[in-house]
Formats: C-alpha cells, structure tokens, sequence
C-alpha cells in the first residue's frame, strides 16, 4: 500500500550563470544603490528601496510600472552567509498577500557564478507563474547590471 500523499508545494527555481566573480554577483543584491539598478522587471523603476542588510534586518521597496503602478514589498532577512547565500522572507503590501521564502545561492562554477533563485510557497500555479516573468525579467536586468559593473572594474 503506498504512502499518503502529501501536497506538492508549488516553488519557482530560477538559475543564471554570470561570467563574473562571486564577490561581485553577490555584491549587487547586498545594497541599496546596486538594487534600485535591477531590481522589478523590464521597463520597472524602483522609486524606493530600503535594506538593513544583517540577518533579522528588514527589506522594504517600491517598483513602478511603465504605467506608473506602485507596487510595495517588503521582508525580512533570514540568513546571510557571504558571498555564498542570502535567505529572506517577501510579500506583497495588499490584502491577503502571502508570505514566501526566498533563498539566493551563490556557487563558483568554471565560467563565473552560477546564481539559484528558490521562491516558495506560491498558493497557485498561476500566481508562481506570474512570478517567474517578473523574477525572469528581474534576472535579465541582474545579468546585464552585473556585466557593465564588471566592464567598470575592469
């Protein structure tokens, strides 16, 4: 007889490799002025964003659509481990938003970085859909951002 089954948590994984050092990928995610570079999807701005970046410290940002939609988030910082992983809670600011969990790891690979992106749980497979564009599009902007540092230092 088989086991009960349990419910599948629905997660998004997303990995990018970066040809860039570890330091510097992990850099980008760990301050305000490198954040509001990338952070939302393609075409967003980030009018606002606040981070005390410390284990038990809170995030809080702003992105804004084409359109000029503010939309609000905010989380706390879990665990931080340099230059290797950053765990932290996200939730939207509206009614009945979910809390989730994301966890950003940092490994070396041969051609640079290889970053893992895990967020969970997503109460729908529509609403953790939706999420892989926005991040995906995040992720892009992350890949050219840490590039043209990269150009910069070099």
């Amino acid at each position: 007889m088989n086991a009960p089954s349990r419910k599948q948590e629905i997660a998004l994984t997303i990995t990018r490799v970066f040809a860039a050092p570890r330091s510097l990928v992990f850099k980008v995610w760990t301050a305000t002025e490198h954040l509001a570079r990338w952070w939302g999807p393609k075409d967003f701005t980030v009018p606002s964003i606040t981070a005390d970046f410390r284990e038990g410290g809170t995030w809080r940002s702003c992105i804004r659509s084409p359109e000029g939609q503010d939309y609000w988030a905010h989380g706390t910082y879990r665990e931080i481990v340099p230059a290797s992983r950053i765990v932290f809670t996200f939730a939207w600011e509206e009614e009945d938003a979910m809390d989730t969990l994301i966890t950003v790891t940092f490994d070396e690979v041969e051609s640079g970085t290889r970053l893992t992106f895990h967020q969970a749980p997503f109460p729908t497979v529509e609403s953790r859909d939706s999420h892989m564009e926005g991040w995906g599009e995040c992720m892009d902007r992350l890949l050219a951002y840490v590039f043209a540092q990269k150009e910069a230092m070099e």
